[in-house]
């Protein structure tokens, strides 16, 4: 199978759940502790050895690929007064991404988005690696993910298991009765998108990374439009499914909603908590709350 080389990032969402912030500020940018949330799942392909980034966006998210580029009066600024750290610090992301970056005129869903990059992406496989969902591992869950489709092949979409009560919130996968090809993979036959818990087929919940085969973009420019105009990528799948193996892999680590406003403020502390700069002074700051 061929390597994973290219990562796409729908990121032309309007951030409706955290405005007023994001009425001016894509969601996207918003940080943790310091850290844009888009710039953590890029460097979670980075460090699976995946350099080609593709930015799916909309009006207004200028800043996002800003982000990634060379800030040159920054970086004089920074040198010229001897902080070479800070300055490694602003250009380690930019020297390692190759972005491209793809404008979505009008957000019509998750599968018009991964729709977006078939120019650029062409005629090999992909990942896809969804900002709002940051996965905390010891190692990078989108490159065993490009690992096992290297073995295996087919599209694979990461998965965690979730209370019965939740899974109405998440696209829900229906694992197939049939042996699994590898470690912490399902094949599938099926999903469902924001099953009622009670018609739910498995708590597996979808999470926001996949690794896709170039088939999908046909797929995708097949299915019909939901009820509210848009493609979605879980149809998209379902038709992919029916000549081609999907698989959910069950990934180790923790995941983080930063699209939820409490699952953000978790990922803040959490991850401020474990820092060697402001970890002990901000945990002894929380202990000193009247709670």
């Amino acid at each position: 199978m061929s390597k994973i080389r290219k990562a796409v990032f729908p990121a032309a969402g309007l951030g409706t759940r955290f405005l007023p912030a994001t009425k001016v500020i894509p969601k996207e940018m918003l940080p943790i502790v310091d850290t844009p949330q888009i710039q953590m799942g890029v460097q979670e392909a980075l460090d699976a050895g995946i350099e080609d980034i593709i930015f799916i966006t909309g009006r207004g998210k200028v800043s996002v690929v800003d982000h990634f580029d060379v800030s040159y009066e920054l970086e004089d600024h920074l040198r010229n007064r001897g902080k070479s750290d800070l300055h490694s610090l602003a250009r380690e992301v930019a020297e390692k991404a190759h972005v491209a970056a793809i404008r979505q005129k009008t957000p019509l869903g998750l599968g018009h988005a991964v729709l977006c990059a078939k120019s650029v992406v062409g005629d090999e496989p992909f990942a896809v690696i969804l900002s709002d969902d940051i996965i905390q591992s010891r190692q990078p869950v989108i490159g065993h993910m490009a690992e096992a489709y290297e073995t295996h092949g087919g599209a694979i979409l990461s998965v965690m298991e979730v209370d019965e009560g939740e899974i109405s919130k998440y696209g829900c996968a229906t694992p197939a009765d049939a042996p699994s090809p590898g470690p912490r993979l399902t094949p599938l036959q099926g999903m469902v998108e924001k099953p009622p818990a009670s018609e739910a087929p498995s708590n597996l919940a979808i999470i926001g990374r996949y690794i896709l085969p170039p088939e999908i973009f046909d797929c995708l420019e097949n299915v019909s439009p939901d009820a509210n105009g848009e493609i979605q990528l879980t149809d998209g799948l379902r038709l992919l499914l029916e000549n081609s193996p999907v698989f959910a892999y069950e990934f180790e680590g923790k995941r983080y909603d930063v699209g939820d406003k409490l699952g953000f403020l978790q990922a803040t502390v959490e991850f401020a908590l474990a820092r060697g700069d402001i970890g002990p002074q901000f945990r002894d700051y929380l202990r000193s709350l009247d709670l």
